[in-house]
């Protein structure tokens, strides 16, 4: 996975309901948040390693079937989209059927794709930052979350801001932020999170893209509460100066994607935090389990 690979893009809702979409580049977010140990001792082996007085680093033991399960997610994590491999381009229309059913797919590579959210005609750009999991993430939402999925596709809940996140390169960013928060390209956890993930992951092998789905939800609601009046106030008046200065290449709406993309990263933060206070619970046997997953509707 490329760690600085991306793309960003804002989408600005109209009143007729229409979409206009605009490019902007960025960094995937990432941020380390302190863990307590409270599941120490629930299935876990765990050898502290003292580095410096300010930097203890977890390193947990695995077991061959604990083992045998977190490579078979690895190997998901490694494969890169191929716009030449004919079950992706299967995968990529299977995600097109179930966003739009009943609108024909002109063909892989068309404007089409932004109504999605995708940044340009050509959806297989935007997966070098993450992979070809990041579609299996979203088809999977799509057909075991379908209301849910349709509502965040669509925006439909809430008091919408002026400029929106755009929805498919949003999905790409929470594959990239869950393998980071998770560390699942070591060898073994690193962290207490990592390994209380294990856990679950042997529970049920779907619970990454069960929990790609919950953070999803979490992250549109986490937006509506943040920036729902921020976002408008902020964007109108940036547009202001920026019209006022009748400078080239329409700043205001570079501007404003400028504010979009820091919002939409400090989102994802604040919803990583969640994530992991969430996974820390004691009573969390299955990924089912985290509060946040009620959020989700069939």
């Amino acid at each position: 996975m490329d760690q600085n690979a991306g793309s960003f893009l804002a989408v600005r809702r109209l009143s007729g309901g229409g979409i206009v979409h605009h490019h902007h580049s960025h960094s995937s977010p990432a941020e380390v948040v302190g863990v307590s140990t409270a599941w120490i001792g629930k299935g876990l082996s765990c050898v502290c390693a003292q580095r410096r007085d300010s930097d203890a680093r977890l390193s947990f033991d695995l077991s061959r079937i604990q083992e045998d399960c977190l490579q078979r997610l690895q190997k998901r994590i490694e494969v890169q989209y191929d716009s030449s491999n004919l079950e992706h381009q299967k995968a990529l229309k299977a995600l097109w059927r179930a966003s739009f059913p009943g609108t024909e797919l002109l063909g892989l590579v068309s404007d089409q794709w932004k109504e999605m959210g995708w940044q340009g005609k050509d959806p297989s750009t935007d997966f070098r930052g993450g992979g070809f999991i990041s579609l299996e993430n979203l088809l999977y939402f799509s057909k075991n979350f379908p209301k849910s999925f349709q509502e965040l596709l669509c925006k439909k809940n809430g008091d919408r801001a002026l400029w929106e996140y755009p929805f498919a390169v949003a999905g790409v960013n929470i594959t990239f932020m869950l393998i980071q928060m998770l560390d699942l390209q070591a060898a073994k956890p690193t962290s207490l999170i990592g390994a209380v993930f294990l856990n679950l992951l042997l529970e049920n092998d779907r619970a990454f893209d069960i929990l790609y789905c919950i953070t999803f939800k979490l992250m549109d609601q986490k937006w509506l509460e943040m920036h729902a009046t921020y976002m408008d106030f902020n964007v109108r008046l940036s547009c202001l100066i920026w019209n006022l200065l009748d400078t080239f290449f329409a700043p205001s709406t570079f501007h404003a994607n400028q504010i979009v993309e820091q919002s939409l990263q400090s989102v994802i933060k604040s919803t990583r935090r969640q994530l992991e206070r969430e996974l820390l619970l004691e009573d969390i046997q299955r990924i089912e389990d985290m509060p946040s997953y009620r959020f989700l509707a069939r």
